[in-house]
């Protein structure tokens, strides 16, 4: 079974149609006893930063999220993604739960070329650095779907793939059984499917 944290900030319902076309058991809550007894823990996430970190932090279920992960596969899509590392600077600088070493910044400054929108929003193709199990139905290149303006930096050790945006934007994290991706899988077409399909076999 897998638990889907909710904490008032995630697209829940097209994630969870997208396991449920997988033939997947899962479970939206916020009860800790149900992500204690969860095969694997979802961690979504649309919006802010900051205003996602006080609210998961006021759910009480940090301790249990940061427990669990060392026992079970965890993923974050998007910006739950982003709550997997160590800080952000989206309007201020805010603490994560400091699984994945590395800082979360603003795309626009760094972005080579400067007619590229913000947020980058749409598809793109998937770099594959290092060959990991999630990937295991995928193939280099394939495309899936962003939406951000903030994207992952100084994450070099635990970063597994990338999408090209005038610059390396990192696309997928890992730090031992805690992955990330910054693309939503749900909004994936069947890529993204394949993606949560081995996600579920972890």
């Amino acid at each position: 079974m897998i638990a889907m944290v909710d904490y008032g900030v995630g697209n829940l319902f097209s994630l969870k149609s997208s396991l449920a076309h997988l033939g997947l058991e899962a479970v939206v809550t916020a009860d800790p006893a149900r992500l204690r007894a969860a095969d694997r823990i979802i961690l979504p996430g649309v919006g802010a930063f900051g205003d996602a970190m006080e609210k998961l932090t006021a759910t009480g279920l940090v301790p249990v999220i940061k427990e669990e992960a060392r026992k079970k596969p965890l993923l974050g899509i998007c910006l739950g993604m982003q709550l997997l590392f160590e800080k952000s600077y989206e309007y201020g600088e805010h603490q994560g739960l400091g699984f994945v070493q590395g800082e979360v910044c603003p795309l626009e400054p760094d972005l080579k070329d400067p007619a590229l929108k913000v947020p980058q929003i749409g598809w793109n193709a998937l770099h594959i650095l290092r060959d990991d199990p999630l990937f295991q139905y995928i193939q280099e290149g394939e495309y899936v779907y962003y939406v951000h303006s903030y994207y992952g930096r100084h994450c070099t050790a635990s970063t597994l793939a990338v999408s090209d945006y005038s610059i390396p934007v990192t696309g997928v994290v890992r730090a031992g059984k805690v992955y990330g991706t910054q693309f939503h899988p749900e909004k994936s077409g069947d890529t993204g499917l394949r993606i949560l399909k081995a996600f579920a076999e972890l």
